[in-house]
């Protein structure tokens, strides 16, 4: 397990005490070169989620309930046919996420707060794009956290395609902390569920007396970051409270702990849980304390940049920086310019470049090496 006071480059800690960095638009500097910042659409209002399309083009979500399709030229379109959101708090339209099979399936995953009695359930939604790219066909919930509830806190919903083709959700605790504890309910979980939103069979809780056979992992706060490693391990990054922001590699039915254990304290700075450790709960690889609010999870191929491969790509929306993490030393640096001002999400594009949503820029912007 290693742990981050802050990110170590100099000056990016002096970049964050002084204001926005003095550096030439545009670009940055990093320990494999000056990169590239370029703007590729701008103009959304809470842009949340981001996948790429085998056109070229590639999906947005904002907040507020709409999806947006770019196309190569650049040409944007509402997509319709999006589900009904609860948008309260973190509460909304949330991630979305393009399978490797779209080319002949046509379906687009979105993640999403479902409105309930008395409030709101992270929900998983399938639809398939038209061949005119403006609306989903045949939208249908596969998934639904029951009960919810009506805080509109830690709703988590990051999407990930399986190595296997199974399909993880994340699930903050809704601000109901004890109850990630409970395997009964779906607060502070992964779960994992076939393409058409069943169960598998080898899921650790199949079978278990009083517990929802979909969970995957539990004992999660509030995971807003997830990707693939190379092996084809499940990483996630997820926020603490008061410092202790955690990424973990996430095995079958392991218990990570929250609220019993964390790095972090209440935000009346009294301590949570029972400390640091316990027996049958897992450590996290790497946590950060003060907290960074991550959001965003790319594991970098290298194709662009061999020296990072591995590296997790971070988006923090407290300090306004991608943290380039090395999972196995700790080691870190921050890539910070105007352009990352509350970054929610990261992704690695297919030709390798590393793509953002900007919340504070409302845009997506495309790192590359610089000329």
């Amino acid at each position: 397990m290693k742990h981050s006071a802050l990110p170590r480059s100099l000056a990016l800690i002096l970049a964050l005490l002084a204001g926005p960095a003095p550096l030439v638009a545009g670009t940055v500097e990093a320990s494999v070169g000056r990169l590239l910042i370029a703007p590729v659409a701008e103009g959304f209002r809470e842009p949340w989620g981001l996948a790429f399309l085998p056109d070229g083009g590639f999906l947005v979500t904002e907040r507020g309930g709409t999806l947006w399709r770019v196309g190569p030229d650049g040409e944007r379109v509402r997509v319709g046919g999006t589900p009904e959101v609860w948008v309260r708090g973190q509460g909304g339209l949330l991630d979305v996420m393009v399978p490797r099979d779209f080319a002949t399936s046509r379906e687009v995953f979105l993640s999403f707060s479902k409105p309930q009695p008395g409030g709101a359930g992270t929900a998983l939604a399938v639809g398939r794009l038209n061949a005119d790219g403006d609306a989903l066909a045949d939208l249908r919930v596969i998934f639904e956290m029951t009960p919810g509830g009506g805080r509109g806190q830690h709703f988590g919903s990051r999407i990930v395609e399986g190595a296997e083709g199974h399909i993880f959700l994340t699930i903050g605790d809704r601000g109901e902390a004890d109850l990630a504890q409970d395997n009964s309910r779906h607060n502070g979980t992964v779960v994992r569920l076939m393409r058409d939103g069943t169960v598998p069979d080898d899921n650790p809780f199949t079978g278990v007396a009083g517990a929802r056979p979909e969970i995957w992992s539990y004992g999660h706060r509030n995971a807003q970051g997830a990707a693939l490693g190379p092996d084809g391990a499940l990483w996630l990054v997820e926020h603490g409270a008061m410092g202790g922001d955690e990424v973990n590699r996430v095995e079958p039915g392991v218990n990570f702990g929250w609220p019993v254990i964390a790095y972090g304290r209440n935000y009346n700075g009294t301590t949570i849980g029972i400390g640091t450790e316990a027996e049958g709960m897992a450590q996290p690889v790497h946590y950060w304390d003060p907290s960074i609010a991550p959001s965003g999870l790319a594991v970098y191929s290298g194709a662009l940049w061999p020296d990072w491969a591995g590296r997790m790509l971070v988006g923090s929306l407290k300090f306004d920086y991608i943290a380039v993490l090395d999972p196995a030393t700790g080691d870190e640096e921050g890539l910070r310019t105007r352009e990352t001002a509350r970054v929610r999400d990261v992704r690695e594009a297919p030709d390798g470049s590393i793509w953002f949503l900007s919340v504070g820029r409302e845009g997506v912007f495309r790192i590359s090496p610089a000329p």
